[in-house]
């Protein structure tokens, strides 16, 4: 058994999951994971399949998606992960404010210092506002109050709105 990493890139049109998932599907591919999202009316899809099935098979199975030159899939098998330790908490970062450069780059630091992960990111610009949305794991004993003023502090800097608050198991 293999796990596979697929991608699916370019111009939406009704009908793209439907379509790639059922030739997973007949390829007898297991869809562990995905995420799929529209940015500025382009498709992004990530998933991650396991099954017996080498990377050029899957590729081929999903050329139809390809065939009219507004679609790009990638295939390419990836090794399997040791279970992650579990986490100590879960928290959810955002950030609202004027766009500018740097935003991201700067939140990512403030949680990465801390040895935090990021494990989902989401932003949006709706009009002049810019809107992110970050979910983050934080190692046991993090100093929660100090992270939580350092994002504070750097939004102020870079002119944005920040806060941080504990995930609840019902958003999980």
């Amino acid at each position: 058994m293999t796990l596979q990493a697929i991608t699916v890139i370019g111009h939406d049109r009704p009908g793209i999951i439907a379509e790639a998932t059922a030739a997973l599907a007949d390829l007898g591919l297991n869809l562990e994971d995905s995420t799929m999202t529209l940015l500025r009316g382009h498709f992004a899809m990530m998933l991650l399949c396991a099954g017996d099935v080498p990377s050029g098979r899957i590729e081929e199975a999903l050329g139809s998606l390809t065939a009219g030159g507004s679609l790009d899939v990638a295939v390419r098998e990836v090794p399997e992960e040791a279970q992650a330790e579990p986490v100590a908490s879960s928290y959810v970062v955002t950030v609202h404010g004027a766009d500018r450069p740097g935003i991201v780059s700067a939140v990512a630091a403030q949680v990465a210092a801390v040895g935090g992960n990021i494990t989902d990111l989401t932003t949006r610009l709706a009009g002049g506002l810019y809107i992110l949305g970050a979910e983050v794991d934080l190692p046991d004993g993090t100093d929660v109050e100090s992270l939580e003023s350092s994002l504070h502090a750097t939004a102020e800097r870079l002119g944005v709105g920040a806060s941080l608050r504990r995930m609840e198991s019902d958003e999980l």
